[in-house]
């Protein structure tokens, strides 16, 4: 993920964080239902965040709730340093003080992660938590699509995204797991070596 997108996703995030719920239950008559799991963000004390994800997956475990909170994320990326000339790779919190929850909000579910320990609410509008859209959950890289596509070694491929838009080349490498192929494209009459995401490409027939 780039720099700008993690800049803006966690201006986002802040931005929504100042209208973040301070209370402890729901209002009377109050009723909050969503049908399909969603990704939400829960404003946290700062340090906490891993703590907040390990008592959250407890009392979801012990209530026997994974069918309305499914996942809770604390996101991170490792960051190479060099350090006496030795390189260490530190992981490093993306957006500290904050903690993504994948849920479906029921009253239920509502009050359980509100009132985990370390949480200060949820980020939304008063009462009600908002969801983040696809593209956010996209941008932000907690839940990648995965992508079915047919090519192997050999097939050419055209560049749909990127820097490389434009550009074809030959597929020498396919790494499944990762969603990439590596290619060369030709640039100022040198094949340089790329890897692409899958979504970054197409098979020419």
């Amino acid at each position: 993920m780039s720099e700008n997108l993690k800049d803006k996703s966690a201006g986002e995030i802040a931005e929504r964080s100042a209208l973040a719920t301070e209370r402890d239950e729901i209002p009377a008559g109050y009723l909050i239902r969503s049908k399909e799991p969603k990704w939400y963000v829960v404003h946290t004390y700062s340090g906490h965040e891993n703590k907040v994800k390990v008592n959250l997956e407890k009392l979801v475990e012990n209530r026997g709730m994974q069918d309305l909170v499914l996942q809770v994320v604390v996101p991170t990326e490792d960051r190479v340093e060099f350090k006496d000339n030795q390189r260490v790779v530190k992981t490093r919190k993306i957006f500290p003080g904050y903690v993504i929850v994948k849920m479906i909000v029921t009253n239920e579910s509502w009050y359980l992660v509100r009132n985990t320990q370390g949480v200060t609410g949820f980020v939304g509008q008063g009462s009600e938590p908002i969801p983040l859209s696809d593209e956010e959950v996209r941008r932000m890289g907690i839940e990648k699509t995965v992508i079915v596509l047919n090519v192997e070694v050999g097939d050419n491929v055209r560049i749909i995204s990127g820097p490389f838009k434009g550009f074809s080349g030959v597929v020498e490498e396919v790494n499944e797991d990762k969603q990439t192929i590596r290619t060369k494209v030709d640039m100022f009459g040198r094949a340089t070596p790329v890897e692409l995401e899958f979504d970054q490409i197409d098979k020419i027939e």
